[in-house]
């Protein structure tokens, strides 16, 4: 009866003990998908953002008229500089406020000499577009009329993660994948759910919630490879995490530390058994 005990004892430790263990399938990435990896329908699309309400968006615009550089660009200071002097106030764009238009709450910005300008719902090459057109009948009227061409970029495009990492972070190009967005967060962890990442999405005032497995390296070709502004990542953890198993030297030793300990029990719980029997055996012969 005693070897019976103990080896359902070992099995059901060892077992919950491997189960418990990150292996390198539940944590690499591009792996052939299968039973256990989906397989992604080729869906990729890359849509240009649309501006909203709360937006920012630089604005540079470019001419051989120095009047008009000064006039619309800070002073004449060129577009590196003015990304440079807004990178010093902190953060990404810095004191950006200053040389930055704030798409208000009627869907537009508010553009010198030309007045408001509707942007809401709008790319920013559409809104490049329209910026041109007005400032080139502008500069038709001015003495030596001279081309401009414009600069449009959104400044406080970011996306957030909550979970194991979270936090805030800026998207410092026009398109960025799934695994930057990872890679800027300090990437997944041992004890990180790569199996069921969710992304929250708001687009046209309808919230939408997805969820995919990032080991898939069909998740190049599909709707999750690229994240747009706004966006939220779920990260959760595995069970594995409240075990704290990541090494086969680690699951030895708690197994070795849990049969240690259940033999002690069940030895106590022996004793106390022979004890009651012993004094039992010794009433019933007096």
């Amino acid at each position: 009866m005693n070897i019976w005990i103990r080896n359902i004892l070992f099995m059901a430790i060892v077992s919950l003990a491997l189960s418990s263990c990150v292996t390198a399938r539940k944590v690499n990435y591009m792996q052939k998908p299968d039973k256990q990896i989906p397989t992604y329908a080729d869906t990729l699309s890359y849509e240009d953002y649309i501006l909203r309400i709360g937006d920012r968006l630089y604005v540079y615009v470019y001419s051989l008229n120095e009047e008009v550089q000064r006039m619309y660009n800070a002073g004449g200071a060129n577009s590196s500089q003015m990304r440079q002097q807004m990178g010093n106030g902190g953060g990404m764009y810095g004191s950006y406020d200053l040389y930055t238009y704030l798409v208000d709450e009627e869907g537009n910005i508010d553009f010198p000499t030309i007045g408001k300008i509707p942007v809401q719902g709008k790319t920013t090459r559409e809104v490049k577009w329209t910026l041109e057109e007005e400032l080139s009948k502008l500069m038709k009227e001015i003495p030596g009329y001279s081309m401009v061409s414009v600069e449009v970029n959104i400044v406080n495009r970011s996306f957030s993660v909550i979970g194991a990492q979270s936090g805030r972070y800026m998207i410092n190009k026009e398109k960025m994948t799934i695994f930057e967005a990872l890679a800027m967060a300090g990437d997944l962890k041992e004890f990180n759910s790569r199996r069921e990442i969710k992304l929250v999405r708001e687009k046209n005032g309808v919230t939408t919630i997805k969820t995919f497995d990032v080991r898939s390296e069909d998740i190049v070709n599909s709707e999750y490879y690229y994240i747009e502004p706004n966006d939220i990542i779920y990260i959760r953890q595995i069970p594995g995490y409240s075990f704290g198993i990541n090494h086969v030297t680690t699951v030895i030793g708690v197994t070795a530390a849990t049969i240690s300990f259940g033999v002690f029990v069940y030895t106590i719980i022996q004793t106390g058994i022979n004890h009651v029997k012993k004094n039992m055996n010794g009433e019933y012969k007096k």
